[in-house]
């Protein structure tokens, strides 16, 4: 049997469209610390949808953070707008989803990311970061 995997990058770009014309924020807090059946989807759901928030919010900035069990997800525009924060597990294979997408296995990694939608393309500079238990990941959106 021929064993299937996954290309998650291209899963979270069915994802950001398929969720396109959802309320991105009741959505996330819809998710925000419920128990995950499956939290490989979940992840990759709820970060589709916190990018496609802060691309309509026209965000500077998307941080996810973790240091031990404090968990942040923000964006940054002038001001900071904190969102709905999933649980820890979804949280976790977010970092692992883009470590896997971006090809970073070093502990501090930099590089551009690009997601073709229906509506176009969208450019970003992804930084993610892990030290003992603190880990970061920062996607930073050219601003026109």
């Amino acid at each position: 049997m021929e064993k299937i995997t996954i290309n998650r990058h291209l899963k979270l770009q069915e994802m950001c469209d398929c969720y396109m014309e959802t309320d991105f924020l009741s959505s996330m807090q819809a998710m925000a610390g419920i128990d995950s059946k499956d939290i490989e989807e979940d992840a990759i759901k709820y970060l589709a949808l916190a990018i496609m928030f802060a691309i309509t919010q026209k965000a500077e900035k998307l941080s996810f953070k973790r240091k031990g069990q404090e968990l942040k997800v923000k964006i940054e525009n002038g001001t900071e707008e904190k969102l709905p924060i999933p649980s820890a597990a979804i949280l976790d294979t977010i970092f692992g989803i883009m470590r896997a997408i971006l090809h970073i296995e070093e502990d501090k990694g930099e590089m551009e990311f690009s997601l073709g939608l229906r509506s176009g393309e969208v450019n970003a500079w992804v930084r993610i970061a892990r030290k003992g238990d603190k880990q970061s990941l920062k996607i930073k959106f050219p601003q026109q």
